[in-house]
């Protein structure tokens, strides 16, 4: 079966991590998301967060740009080296064009300004959370039709890109110079391995794997 996940959902399993050398701002961020129901957990600096090095599968970062050590930005650009694919959200009290800048370029998905409403900072939250859920999961799904994929045979897998092609089982006979009986054969074994139920389901599972 293919990974199901429901879009927009967060999942139990994601966690926030909030990390700012402020402990009253940590805590009242830490506040918030307890209220709200998502589970968090603070570090007095991206110093302390990188020694860590927590897990950050269904992960998203909350931090401040500018703190002693490593700043908010730059935690952004290292997890970003690391291809760490965890969502960034960098709040600050000087914005400015060059520091937005910076900090899209460095891969932060979200600026925000302090002070900060707190159904903003939530919906903010929620927004990469649930897209970063929607991401894994389809990372998820192609890997699990790309192994399905090379467990065909040969002629399987010639079959299944007749078929996803749109060829009729002739066409695809007179192509690999078999019998249509025999292309009958291999789509039904084809269709097992993939866990396909229809025809629009093995080419939906195909554009899937092919995706980047």
């Amino acid at each position: 079966m293919a990974v199901e996940a429901v879009p927009g959902a967060i999942p139990p399993t994601a966690i926030v991590y909030v990390i700012d050398d402020d402990e009253s701002a940590r805590q009242s961020l830490e506040f918030l998301l307890d209220v709200a129901g998502i589970r968090v957990r603070s570090f007095g600096s991206a110093d302390a967060f990188l020694a860590a090095s927590p897990p950050l599968d269904g992960a998203c970062i909350v931090t401040d740009v500018r703190m002693p050590g490593t700043g908010g930005i730059e935690l952004a650009e290292a997890l970003k080296a690391r291809a760490e694919a965890v969502p960034v959200i960098v709040v600050t009290g000087h914005a400015d064009v060059p520091l937005a800048i910076q900090a899209m370029k460095a891969g932060v998905t979200d600026f925000i300004e302090k002070p900060f409403d707190d159904e903003a900072m939530l919906r903010a939250i929620r927004g990469a959370l649930a897209r970063r859920a929607d991401g894994d999961a389809a990372a998820a799904e192609r890997r699990q039709v790309a192994e399905r994929i090379a467990a065909l045979s040969g002629r399987e897998r010639d079959v299944m890109e007749g078929l996803v092609a749109g060829k009729a089982n002739k066409a695809i006979a007179f192509d690999l110079d078999i019998s249509a009986r025999t292309v009958e054969v291999y789509r039904a074994n084809l269709m097992i391995k993939m866990q396909a139920r229809t025809l629009s389901d093995l080419v939906r599972m195909v554009t899937v794997a092919t995706m980047a």
